[in-house]
């Protein structure tokens, strides 16, 4: 999981989305930041180097072990986007990235993030769609199947193309989106599609036989470098 994310934090449109979302945040030298879902602590750590204090916070322990060993200079914590181990108006830039639609309510965490900003703070969410992905494969309707199998699996697979309403609702306003699209093309990547595959055959989405023509087709493609996935990024910028 780890190489993974350091491939994908290394894709151009990766690098891309990630410094164009610190500027949404308006980030200098005052900017009190917190990056919820930190993973690897790669975001984190480059806002530092503007930022005047920066918190990297992530639910999964293997997460903050990586953070904290790769920048020993970040302040890394452990802890969930529904309840911030901040106080009210503590911060002046909130920014998470891939964890919405893990959230059961996506709308708790948003009223978090209001409560811990300063008011004329600003808030960036990124995710992805999914319900939206794309994979290049020699059955399009199999291939459906299974992405669909995997968003029904996660607890809010289009929190990303809501991020308009919940921030409204939340009580943010001059709220902005834009969407990108991340091609995923690294080989090692198959991996993704391979766990997609295996999760919708246990759930009886596709049947075994399909889930092994679709690896197998997946992991020709990757050996011959046709591997290919689209992948619907929304990023939303709005102010406490």
């Amino acid at each position: 999981m780890i190489r993974m994310l350091d491939i994908a934090d290394e894709m151009p449109e990766a690098i891309r989305v990630r410094h164009f979302t610190y500027e949404l945040l308006a980030l200098d030298h005052r900017t009190q930041v917190i990056d919820v879902g930190c993973g690897t602590g790669l975001a984190a750590a480059e806002m530092s180097r503007t930022a005047s204090q920066t918190i990297a916070l992530d639910p999964d322990q293997l997460m903050v072990q990586t953070a904290s060993s790769r920048w020993p200079e970040l302040d890394v914590r452990r802890g969930v986007a529904e309840h911030l181990p901040l106080s009210e108006g503590s911060v002046t830039a909130y920014r998470s990235d891939k964890v919405f639609h893990m959230l059961a309510d996506p709308g708790r965490a948003v009223a978090e993030a209001h409560r811990v900003l300063a008011p004329g703070g600003r808030i960036v969410l990124v995710g992805q769609d999914w319900d939206g992905i794309m994979i290049d494969a020699a059955d399009a309707g199999l291939s459906r199947a299974i992405v669909q199998a995997r968003a029904d699996s996660i607890p809010s697979p289009r929190a990303a193309r809501r991020y308009r309403s919940l921030l409204l609702d939340g009580g943010f306003a001059e709220v902005a989106v834009q969407g990108f699209l991340g091609a995923l093309i690294h080989p090692s990547m198959v991996n993704i599609a391979i766990g997609f595959a295996q999760a919708a055959a246990s759930t009886g989405a596709v049947t075994a036989s399909e889930a092994q023509n679709f690896i197998r087709d997946q992991q020709q493609r990757a050996a011959q470098d046709r591997f290919s996935v689209g992948l619907p990024v929304w990023v939303a910028a709005a102010t406490r």
